[in-house]
């Protein structure tokens, strides 16, 4: 039968790692830990759940699977001013069409008429993000 406490110690011995490692792992709310005087404890079961890659996240962490989001700079050019209103605007309603609450999407233009550039920043969901720059890809005419 296994014991129901180990010492970080032990735990260090067990995993093959050094004791301030897992004393960090401790520190960092990745592997649960009780305190008693100066030492550590760890329940076996936590040592079982972190050794199998399901550990409890630690307390006030996020649950659910991580937000990936994208930052995107599109650089067009040369663009005519007709051309650039058209793409800004339609642009604009494709970011603004919501099609969740979490998918949040920010669009913004830089139009420089010297050089008929036109620069578009995409910054949020990267769902969302890609179907806006998919957009802009079938609108100015590029091959993928």
């Amino acid at each position: 039968m296994s014991k129901a406490m180990y010492s970080t110690e032990e735990v260090a011995d067990l995993l093959g790692l050094h004791v301030r490692t897992v004393r960090g792992y401790v520190r960092d709310g990745l592997l649960p830990a009780v305190r008693i005087a100066k030492q550590y404890r760890i329940a076996h079961e936590d040592l079982a759940a972190f050794t199998a890659g399901r550990a409890t996240p630690p307390a006030g962490a996020p649950a659910g699977p991580p937000r990936v989001e994208v930052s995107a700079i599109v650089q067009i050019g040369p663009i005519g001013r007709d051309a650039m209103n058209r793409l800004t605007t339609l642009v604009t309603g494709a970011a603004a069409a919501r099609e969740d609450a979490d998918g949040q999407l920010h669009v913004q233009f830089v139009y420089d008429q010297d050089r008929a550039g036109l620069k578009v920043i995409v910054i949020g969901d990267a769902g969302r993000a890609a179907k806006v720059l998919t957009l802009i890809s079938a609108l100015t005419g590029e091959q993928p």
